[in-house]
């Protein structure tokens, strides 16, 4: 069983629990009361390369990544750095993530944030409107067709924009079939985890006009973005290098290159 698989299946467990615990009813009635829009999509787009600054206690390749600065400080200090949008990890077991975590970054940041977990499931899209998230992942790799536009249809009909996550050609197709507007190119693979910068690159060639394209996985250094930025990239996400940095701001600042 792959990495991807593992997750899956623990993530389909706790929907189920989840959805005992608190009714789709009871995520509906919280739709009433959701806060300000903040477009995703359209925070990508912006002259140069727009940056996704992600929010992640741990990961399964890197383990524990920080110690200490809680979602607040964390991602107050994304923003001040001139990040475009935040990623908040929201799954439990291989991530220590949490709704909570999300909850509390949309009241320390006026930036979209990307519920970023492994959204299997029509309840998680009801869930992450409820919490506040303005744009949710889905992974290909992880869905069948049917339940990938399923699952796009019903993000986009609670006015979700929704990133659409590939890591092959298969794949893209598979994303392109849906019309999908935001193309998420993952460099690392999710069966073994390994990284290939070149991922990138070799799918880019395949994408239409008119679609907006994340780059995500093994970027440390404005150099990197900066050669996305020349090739048409219109976004990166950026974790691991930015939450184990010393100064979470200043390594942010470097990456987007905004000055104090």
């Amino acid at each position: 069983m792959s990495v991807l698989d593992r997750i899956v299946e623990s993530t389909r467990a706790d929907v189920e629990q989840r959805r005992r615990e608190v009714p789709v009813a009871q995520l509906e009635q919280a739709l009433a009361r959701r806060g300000e829009d903040r477009p995703f999509s359209e925070a990508l787009i912006g002259p140069g390369l727009s940056l996704i600054a992600e929010y992640k206690r741990r990961s399964p390749s890197g383990g524990l990544l920080r110690k200490g600065d809680g979602v607040a400080d964390v991602v107050s200090a994304y923003e001040r750095a001139g990040a475009a949008a935040l990623s908040v990890l929201t799954e439990h077991h291989h991530f220590a993530g949490s709704l909570e975590d999300l909850r509390e970054a949309r009241a320390a940041s006026t930036l979209p944030i990307l519920r970023k977990d492994f959204v299997v499931d029509p309840y998680q899209v009801y869930e992450s409107a409820a919490v506040g998230a303005d744009a949710l992942l889905l992974i290909v790799a992880a869905l069948d067709p049917h339940d990938l536009e399923r699952l796009y249809g019903e993000a986009r009909a609670l006015d979700l924009d929704v990133l659409v996550e590939v890591h092959s050609e298969r794949e893209l197709d598979q994303a392109l079939e849906i019309d999908a507007d935001v193309l998420g190119i993952n460099n690392r693979n999710l069966a073994d985890l390994h990284v290939d910068l070149e991922t990138t690159l070799e799918l880019l060639a395949h994408v239409p006009a008119g679609k907006t394209v994340v780059s995500e996985s093994g970027y440390s250094t404005r150099d990197q973005l900066d050669e996305l930025d020349r090739v048409g990239v219109d976004a990166v996400l950026v974790g691991e290098t930015l939450m184990r940095a010393q100064d979470v701001e200043a390594a942010c600042r470097e990456l987007t290159g905004v000055s104090e």
